[in-house]
C-alpha cells in the first residue's frame, strides 16, 4: 500500500475525517464576469490589427490568437454559467439561461470571423452577464 494511503488511513482512525460543504468549487470571490470581458476585448483588438495590417504573415497570426482568446471566452462564461449561478439565480433573471446561450454562439463565431459587429456584440453580451452577476453578489 502506497504511504499516502497509509498515512490517511492512520489519521482517520486518530481524528474522523470531517465532512465540508460548500455552494461552489472553490471560494466564491474567484469568480468574476471580467475574465471574459478581458478575452472579449482580445478578441475585439486583435480584429481592429487584422484590418489594419496588409502583412499576411501577421494576419494569420492575429487569426491564431484571434480564435485561442475566443475560445476562452467560452470556457470563463461556461465557469460562471455551470459553477457559479445557481437555480436561484435563473429564477430571479429568467433570461439569464439564454443570454449566456447568445454570449457562447458569439464566442463561437468570434472564432469564425473577423467581423467587428460580432465581436462587439460579443462585448455587450458580456457586460449584461456581468450586471447581472453583480446583482447576485448584491453589488
Amino acid at each position: 500500500m502506497p504511504t499516502v494511503l497509509r498515512l490517511l488511513e492512520f489519521a482517520d482512525r486518530v481524528r474522523p475525517p470531517v465532512t465540508a460543504s460548500a455552494h461552489c468549487d472553490v471560494p466564491c470571490g474567484v469568480y468574476d464576469p471580467a475574465q471574459a470581458r478581458i478575452e472579449a476585448d482580445s478578441v475585439q483588438k486583435i480584429i481592429e490589427k487584422y484590418h489594419a495590417s496588409a502583412d499576411e504573415a501577421f494576419r494569420t497570426r492575429c487569426l491564431i490568437a484571434k480564435e485561442e482568446r475566443a475560445e476562452l471566452v467560452k470556457h470563463h462564461l461556461w465557469v460562471l454559467w455551470t459553477d457559479y449561478f445557481k437555480p436561484e439565480h435563473l429564477e430571479a433573471h429568467p433570461d439569464l439561461h439564454d443570454l449566456f446561450w447568445k454570449a457562447t454562439k458569439a464566442a463561437g463565431q468570434a472564432k469564425q470571423t473577423t467581423d467587428a459587429a460580432n465581436a462587439e456584440k460579443l462585448l455587450g453580451l458580456i457586460d449584461e452577464i456581468a450586471a447581472i452577476f453583480w446583482k447576485t453578489k448584491g453589488k
